[in-house]
């Protein structure tokens, strides 16, 4: 990955310190231009429902969203099921890798269910991990 750049990337986690070392991962291997953190799946979702309602939503939508499976109100398979919902367009454009501290195979398995999850990373990201990406 390190000579792919990205426009956008979206960070979703509800644990802050989680967001904040894997948004300095991603700025230090200088893969994305823009990074969006959001703390919650709901949050995320809307905005971006909202992104698609823009003529320009193709240079707006993220590139890649990293998404945490545990999150409190929604969590990461319910957002996956609420993401299935948007625009083909949207879903194409924005590639899903799961990036999680669950170690439960059936995590794993649910997640490969969805056409939509492109990888499966345990966090916290890494040089190594961010090098496994190829979307």
């Amino acid at each position: 990955m390190a000579d792919k750049k990205y426009s956008i990337v979206m960070l979703i986690d509800d644990n802050e310190i989680d967001n904040l070392i894997n948004q300095k991962m991603i700025e230090s291997s200088n893969i994305a231009k823009h990074i969006y953190t959001h703390t919650g799946a709901k949050s995320a979702i809307e905005f971006l429902r909202n992104m698609e309602k823009l003529e320009i939503s193709d240079k707006v939508l993220p590139d890649i969203i990293f998404l945490d499976i545990d999150m409190p109100l929604m969590d990461g398979f319910q957002f996956l099921n609420e993401f299935e919902k948007l625009n083909t367009s949207t879903q194409k454009k924005s590639k899903i890798i799961m990036l999680t501290s669950s170690i439960n195979p059936q995590d794993f398995s649910r997640s490969k269910e969805y056409k939509t999850v492109k990888l499966y990373l345990n966090k916290p990201l890494s040089q190594e991990s961010l090098s496994k990406i190829s979307i």
